[in-house]
């Protein structure tokens, strides 16, 4: 079964460049496509999709992220990314709050916004490394009380797929390399793939910090 899309975006040509891109992959599926926010709160419930990518400046003074915030509640099961040109801290932390659950910059390639869908779509939090380290930074120093917020680290976590949630355990108990390709019965190579993959993922730099984030440390 393919995964469903809406987009929201005002831009005609990024919206048709973003139309093409899901209409080209065969593991997605585009449902519909709105140019602006009373058409986007008005449709969606209705189209009902897996995920929303959502544009954060609608114009006419009007915001993705009060669009996600007013069809979270009532569709939980929809799964909203923000689409943006600019980092923004301040915009990250109320999109989150508003329940949106990734955030990936307009710049980003075909393949890493199709990358950071299905790591959506399984659990995950698409984000550049700079926001999510911002983001658990403040989570860990105590800054945050949003549940929603705060349950972004475990989201990150969620995003890994099961081979690779297997080898975060071996290497939390203490194993290197050559001995997990040698318990997994998987090369090296393998092995040392799934290891990175799981270091973007989790937005940390080597196994010390991605172990740490195993243990909620």
């Amino acid at each position: 079964m393919k995964i469903t899309i809406c987009i929201v975006e005002d831009n005609e040509q990024f919206r048709s460049s973003l139309e093409q891109i899901i209409s080209m992959d065969k593991r997605y599926q585009l449902k519909a496509s709105f140019a602006n926010f009373e058409d986007a709160l008005q449709k969606i419930p209705h189209v009902l999709p897996d995920i929303v990518l959502m544009d954060i400046h609608l114009g006419n003074g009007k915001s993705g992220i009060e669009c996600v915030k007013a069809l979270k509640p009532k569709h939980r099961d929809i799964l909203f990314m923000m689409c943006t040109i600019y980092h923004d801290d301040e915009k990250i932390f109320d999109a989150l709050k508003a329940g949106a659950s990734g955030y990936i910059l307009k710049k980003a390639t075909p393949d890493q916004l199709l990358e950071a869908i299905k790591e959506l779509y399984e659990g995950g939090a698409p984000m550049s490394s700079q926001i999510a380290r911002k983001v658990v930074s403040m989570i860990q120093m105590g800054k945050v009380d949003d549940p929603e917020v705060k349950n972004f680290p475990n989201m990150l976590m969620r995003g890994l797929s099961r081979r690779e949630k297997e080898i975060l355990h071996l290497l939390a108990n203490g194993m290197i390399y050559k001995e997990i390709a040698r318990h997994l019965g998987i090369s090296l190579e393998t092995v040392r793939k799934h290891a990175y993959n799981v270091y973007e993922k989790l937005h940390v730099d080597n196994r010390v910090q991605a172990i740490n984030k195993f243990f909620d440390r």
